[in-house]
């Protein structure tokens, strides 16, 4: 049985990789196990890992669903001076997505249902 997941990236010096993540997170790090690696729980079930280390070319990207893409982004290019990434949608995908990368080139990314149904029934799933 599946239950939790969890995403390794890393970074070559963990504590502005650490800092710059707490912004991108809102919050600091849930779980510091031992030196040169940290950890967040995004959401339940959800941990993403920082690891002090030389990152993998063209990892990720990973991606994190939210409510409002757009003030998300305009409030990541205020807050971290990320450039403007590109919103993106089609047809037939039921959420529109933007991607960036880190300052270490890992691919992170954001996306938000078109359908306020389905997502109000998504986090209900998740937080009842």
């Amino acid at each position: 049985m599946l239950f939790e997941v969890t995403n390794q990236i890393r970074v070559p010096d963990l504590l502005e990789g650490q800092q710059w993540y707490e912004k991108l997170l809102g919050k600091k790090p849930d779980f510091i196990p031992h030196e040169g690696f940290v950890e967040w729980e995004v959401i339940p079930g959800f941990w993403l890992q920082l690891a002090e280390g030389t990152p993998s070319k063209n990892s990720g990207p990973f991606r994190i669903g939210v409510t409002d893409l757009e003030a998300t982004r305009d409030l990541l290019v205020q807050e971290l001076n990320i450039a403007r990434f590109e919103i993106h949608s089609r047809e037939e995908v039921p959420v529109k997505w933007g991607t960036f990368v880190d300052p270490w080139g890992n691919g992170v990314g954001f996306y938000e249902y078109h359908d306020k149904k389905e997502e109000e029934e998504r986090l209900n799933l998740l937080y009842k």
